[in-house]
């Protein structure tokens, strides 16, 4: 038993024995069935939450007005523990206007889809299912719980939600379900975007990303969430290069490598790496180029992680990876410094696993990606960067007035340093002084 179920079972235990009812609920009753680790443990008792707070040392009011209460039991995060409700309409596409505490059945009908709505009551070891959810989990389907017209128009979230567990569980959709979910796409739009992001960073990264692109393209959130991949589709690329198909297919197939757990900047380093393939696309004669694609697609990249509210740090390593996906195919033909530098990046490692996908996607050629991995593994970290045989001071000492010649002074000696043409600080002041001179003041 993981210490997150023995906090939750413990939690329960409390509730119970004061007198209340009190269940294991929603995502993580269903992943115990699959035999999969909860991320979390949520618990619903008909405890009202001014009895939760009184019985706990340590308490959040996560949603205190919604019933949610969040227990603390050391220094990590609560465990959310929410009264039995009924909701009130929602207005918002989000949020119930308010909430009326009643029974567990009608606690379970409010949920979004079936599988998510079943409880376990884990003194009595018992199942709890008024939804169907076992029925459904068994047959592997993604049902909205009563009306799936309602339950969307309720959360508009829940459309992205349907198509991510389909996607994670390879589950296929409930044909009414499915109509409603494309009826209501185009209802995202009115969601934060904060929340959309998390939704389709957890598509990216939970190891079934290539199934959750098809369903968000069928059924029309792509063109509303990420019109830029839409745009792939369609965009033919030289057959000699590319075998696999157009922009799509060959970005499709590399993002169905990625496994569940990888990071987000690697994740969409894939997805968005020739993003700008249709905007550069031209024809010269009979051939076919994209110049400029891994620029502009870097800006292109880094504007689709803002609108989606990530980090300033994602956006720049995602765009990071975008601009230099391409740049190890030129790794074998590099001088030493140059070589170097680039292993030296801050991010290097996760522009190798872009790099290996995209090879893989197209002609899986990867002869320069294991000039690279050769080259990570025999030079040592001093080797990569060691450090400066001299700095600004010396320039000084030698005459030199502090200015933008500093800089290019200093990254010739680099250079030379990483060529292994100078190894020592006498003989990297002796070349400044024979190819610069001493009367630069």
């Amino acid at each position: 038993m993981s210490d997150e179920e023995q906090k939750a079972l413990y939690i329960v235990r409390r509730l119970v024995d004061s007198g209340f009812r009190a269940v294991f609920a929603g995502g993580c009753v269903r992943d115990r069935i699959l035999g999969v680790e909860p991320r979390d443990y949520d618990i619903a008792t008909d405890a009202r939450p001014n009895v939760v707070q009184k019985m706990f040392e340590r308490t959040v009011a996560v949603g205190a007005k919604f019933g949610v209460i969040g227990v603390v039991l050391d220094d990590l995060k609560p465990i959310e523990v929410a009264t039995f409700r009924a909701d009130a309409e929602y207005t918002d596409g989000r949020r119930p206007s308010s909430v009326r505490f009643g029974a567990i059945e009608e606690d379970a009908i409010r949920r979004d889809f079936t599988i998510g709505g079943m409880f376990y009551d884990p003194i009595a070891g018992r199942l709890i299912d008024l939804v169907g959810g076992m029925r459904d989990l068994r047959a592997g389907i993604i049902r909205a719980i009563g009306n799936p017209y309602d339950r969307f128009d309720e959360d508009h979230l829940r459309i992205l939600r349907a198509a991510r567990f389909a996607a994670r569980l390879n589950f296929t959709i409930d044909p009414a379900t499915w109509a409603a979910m494309k009826r209501a796409a185009t209802t995202i739009i009115g969601i934060a975007a904060e929340r959309i992001g998390e939704e389709i960073v957890m598509m990216m990264t939970e190891g079934a990303a290539a199934r959750a692109m098809d369903l968000m393209m069928d059924s029309g959130l792509m063109q509303l969430i990420l019109p830029e991949v839409v745009l792939m589709r369609g965009c033919a690329q030289p057959e000699n290069f590319h075998p696999e198909g157009d922009v799509y297919t060959h970005t499709r197939i590399g993002v169905a490598m990625l496994a569940s757990g990888c990071s987000e900047t690697v994740a969409f380093g894939i997805l968005l790496h020739d993003i700008a393939k249709p905007q550069s696309r031209a024809i010269a004669g009979d051939k076919v180029t994209f110049y400029g694609h891994t620029e502009d697609g870097a800006v292109v990249a880094a504007n689709i992680m803002a609108r989606l509210k990530r980090s300033r740090a994602v956006q720049e390593r995602v765009a990071y990876l975008v601009k230099n996906h391409l740049k190890l195919c030129m790794a074998p033909r590099m001088r030493p410094a140059t070589l170097k530098r680039m292993l030296a990046e801050d991010g290097f490692d996760e522009l190798m696993e872009v790099a290996f996908m995209d090879a893989m996607a197209s002609s899986s050629y990867l002869g320069y990606w294991h000039f690279c991995r050769h080259a990570m593994t025999t030079m040592t970290p001093a080797e990569i960067r060691p450090p400066r045989l001299i700095g600004g001071e010396d320039l000084k000492q030698l005459g030199f007035t502090p200015g933008p010649r500093f800089k290019e002074i200093l990254k010739d000696v680099e250079d030379h340093q990483l060529d292994g043409a100078l190894e020592t600080r006498e003989a990297a002041l002796e070349y400044v002084r024979i190819h610069y001179g001493a009367t630069a003041a």
